[in-house]
């Protein structure tokens, strides 16, 4: 008869598994993927909303979300608004590098160690560096 096992997990889990970028990047691509799908696209239709409302609707959506100019709470959700917009923006571009990763691995490429994990630092790296030049461009226009 087979020997029952010990203390052993059953199946790998996180405690077992040493951390590496490519583990990393997996996990942000499912949570940039919700983070898009949901917020993303809560922001997306209140701003089509407020554009087909008319220019008063539209200036209140930017009060709301950007200017804050209507003083205490607007001050607050603007500043929370700049927060998710940089957020979304980040999340958009990772998630976007990452999808081109997974295009990589779906043809047969990168899948040596090194290679996958020099693919997913770039994707961090690329996420920020892409988030901080788009911001920059929109602010300095």
């Amino acid at each position: 008869m087979a020997q029952a096992p010990g203390n052993r997990p059953l199946s790998p889990h996180l405690q077992i598994w040493r951390w590496g970028p490519a583990m990393l990047v997996s996990i942000l691509h499912r949570v940039t993927g919700n983070g898009l799908a949901f917020a993303g696209i809560g922001l997306l239709l209140w701003w089509i909303g407020a554009l087909a409302g008319g220019p008063a609707s539209y200036q209140s959506f930017l009060d709301w979300v950007w200017l804050g100019t209507g003083g205490g709470l607007q001050v607050l959700t603007a500043l929370l608004g700049k927060i998710v917009l940089v957020g979304l923006t980040w999340a958009f571009f990772q998630h976007l590098a990452t999808g081109v990763r997974h295009l990589v691995l779906d043809i047969g490429a990168g899948y040596e160690l090194d290679a996958n994990a020099r693919w997913s630092s770039f994707t961090l790296l690329f996420s920020v560096a892409a988030t901080a030049f788009f911001w920059a461009f929109v602010l300095l226009r």
